[in-house]
Parts: structure tokens; C-alpha cells; sequence
């Protein structure tokens, strides 16, 4: 075997960086969000136009991934509908309880979108705690492909976890938006007001620390465990072979 083909065999099994890890998320979250606080605020769009122009990129990831991949891309078609539904309720206006129950259709988008996903065997919150726990590091990107894959012996369990990570999210993030709408109809405007922002960070927060304790943190040991198996596999086979 030539020094060129040990290279290019090198090349096509390198594990992706923190940054390959991170895209996903950076083009069909960060792009969509961010262009249209910069179309609204920056460019001086009304909402409508910010939404309309902000949903370019996630229509064009959707359709690409259903014409050239064959697949759907949870995140971008998840952006997509959440625009399009605000695209919608940007019509609402008028009763001052309305305009502050509707803010609840966006979380509720989110959370069937997230937990259909589940259903559908391809949790779409794994895009977003991966990075965090592989770290970019090529042994726990070849870890959590076998634990993914159906290969490791932990397997069953990782792939229970993964679904439950996303389901704690889908969950929390319903029940946000039923705690906004009762409130929009049974807290003074003003009070729902300012408690519509702190409600959110505060379920943020909860789901963060449970969906840590149920299935992240479990998920690291389990990608670490994994890792070290296989560097003991690795060690026996060449003592073996010594």
C-alpha cells in the first residue's frame, strides 16, 4: 500500500471536528434566528418581512434534504414551521390576552415538532447536546457512532436515553406553553407581561438540569466507557500479537 492510499484512507475515516459537530445547529438554527433579528433590527423590516426573509435558508435545507438526500432535516423544517406559524399569528391583533397567549404557539410548535421526532426513531435534540459531550475529541466521535449505531454492548441504553433527552424537552416545553396561555387569560396583562420572559428562562433552566440528570449525564459516561473499552481492546489485540 503506497503512502498516498494509507493518506486518503486516513483522510476518509477522520472523525469530524467540534465545528463539523457544531453546523447543524449554526445553519439551521443560528442563521435563521439571527438574520432575522438583523433583517428586523439592523435593516429596519417590519416582523412579517424579518420572518419572510428568515425563512429562506431553513426552506431551502428542507427542500434540498428532500429532493438531493432523500431525507427530511428535523431543524430546518422544526425553523421553518415555527416561522411560518409566526408568519401567521403576526395577523393576531387586537385583545392584548391574545397577543400574549399566542407567544405560547411557537413553544408548542417546537415541542410537537420535537417530540414527533422521537416518534419517528431521530430525536431532534441530539443535534444539540452532541458537541457538548463528544468536545469535538475523535475517540468519543467513533464512541458515540458505534453506541448509536446498535454496535456497543451499551447500545440499548444509549439509544433510551437519547429519546428521553428529547422527550424532557418536548414535555417542558408544552407544558410552557399551556402555563403561558392559562396565565394570558388569569394574570393581569401587565404582571403576564414581564412573567411570560422570567416562565421561560425558569423552564429553560429546569429542563436543562433535568434532561442533564436523566440522560446527558448518563450519555457522557456511557460515550467515556466506551472509549476506554475499546483502548482496552486495543491494548489486549497487541499483546496478543506480541
Amino acid at each position: 500500500m503506497t503512502t498516498n492510499t494509507v493518506s486518503q484512507g486516513q483522510s476518509s475515516n477522520q472523525t469530524p471536528s467540534a465545528l463539523d459537530n457544531l453546523r447543524p445547529l449554526i445553519v439551521d438554527v443560528a442563521v435563521p434566528l439571527g438574520s432575522y433579528y438583523l433583517f428586523k433590527d439592523a435593516f429596519g423590516m417590519s416582523t412579517f418581512a424579518a420572518l419572510a426573509w428568515s425563512s429562506v435558508v431553513p426552506a431551502v435545507r428542507t427542500v434540498w434534504s428532500l429532493v438531493k438526500e432523500r431525507r427530511t432535516n428535523g431543524l430546518a423544517g422544526l425553523i421553518l414551521v415555527v416561522n411560518v406559524v409566526s408568519l401567521l399569528l403576526s395577523f393576531v391583533s387586537g385583545d392584548p390576552r391574545l397577543m400574549l397567549a399566542k407567544d405560547g404557539a411557537v413553544s408548542s410548535t417546537v415541542a410537537i415538532g420535537i417530540l414527533v421526532s422521537v416518534a419517528l426513531g431521530r430525536p431532534m435534540m441530539t443535534a444539540g447536546m452532541k458537541p457538548f459531550l463528544v468536545k469535538g475529541d475523535p475517540k468519543k466521535e467513533a464512541a458515540w457512532q458505534r453506541l448509536a449505531s446498535g454496535r456497543a454492548a451499551a447500545s440499548a441504553g444509549f439509544l433510551r436515553k437519547e429519546r428521553t433527552f428529547s422527550v424532557v424537552w418536548g414535555v417542558a416545553l408544552l407544558a410552557e406553553c399551556v402555563a403561558r396561555v392559562v396565565g394570558a387569560y388569569t394574570v393581569p396583562v401587565d404582571t403576564m407581561v414581564w412573567l411570560g420572559g422570567v416562565l421561560m428562562a425558569g423552564v429553560m433552566v429546569l429542563t436543562f438540569v433535568v434532561s442533564g440528570g436523566l440522560a446527558a449525564g448518563p450519555m457522557e459516561e456511557m460515550v467515556r466507557a466506551e472509549v476506554e473499552a475499546e483502548e482496552a481492546a486495543a491494548r489486549s489485540t497487541i499483546a496478543v500479537a506480541a
